[in-house]
């Protein structure tokens, strides 16, 4: 076997590896359960997230959820980017384990699946901490545009208490 062949091997087999770890769930965090899906489905507002590359500049976001025909989640992201043009992806999410647990695997760019861990949810399904493959990945999302402060002092403490660097939120949306 070549250099360039056992090279290749071994890199096909670390990006294995590092895929597999991306739907993970975190320490700390303990998914949602009871989830019950066709509740939470529907528009949701982005409150506070942490940066990263595939939402840098964008502000108004919100993510909307529905039913596949295959069974799993259609995930449409929408805002607004800094030349105020609007910015939309469309993904697809499908639960890691049972169903009546808050643990999926969202893909946005085709077989890349990360974690989307639903941590914290208030019994009308009003807001949620979704916490991504580790807490490097984190967002407050709610029903409302503009919800309680109280409610979203609540979901940045539990954020917090597993290990979000809430001080560097970025607040999309002002809370009330």
């Amino acid at each position: 076997m070549s250099q360039r062949t056992w090279l290749n091997i071994m890199g096909f087999t670390a990006a294995m590896a590092a895929l597999a770890g991306c739907t993970k769930v975190p320490d700390k965090v303990e998914p949602v359960t009871p989830f019950e899906l066709n509740q939470y489905l529907g528009k949701w507002y982005e409150i506070p997230r942490l940066d990263h590359s595939f939402e840098r500049g964008l502000s108004e976001v919100t993510a909307t959820y529905s039913l596949r025909e295959d069974g799993g989640v259609r995930v449409i992201n929408q805002g607004i980017d800094e030349n105020g043009e609007a910015s939309l992806a469309e993904g697809k999410a499908y639960f890691t384990g049972a169903s009546n647990r808050g643990a999926l695997k969202v893909s946005f760019f085709g077989p890349f699946y990360g974690g989307y861990n639903v941590a914290m949810l208030d019994k009308e399904y009003s807001m949620s901490l979704v916490i991504g493959p580790n807490t490097d990945y984190a967002w407050i999302l709610a029903r409302s545009p503009n919800p309680p402060k109280a409610q979203c002092q609540a979901y940045s403490d539990k954020a917090k208490a597993i290990g979000v660097d809430t001080q560097q939120w970025i607040w999309v949306r002002e809370c009330q």
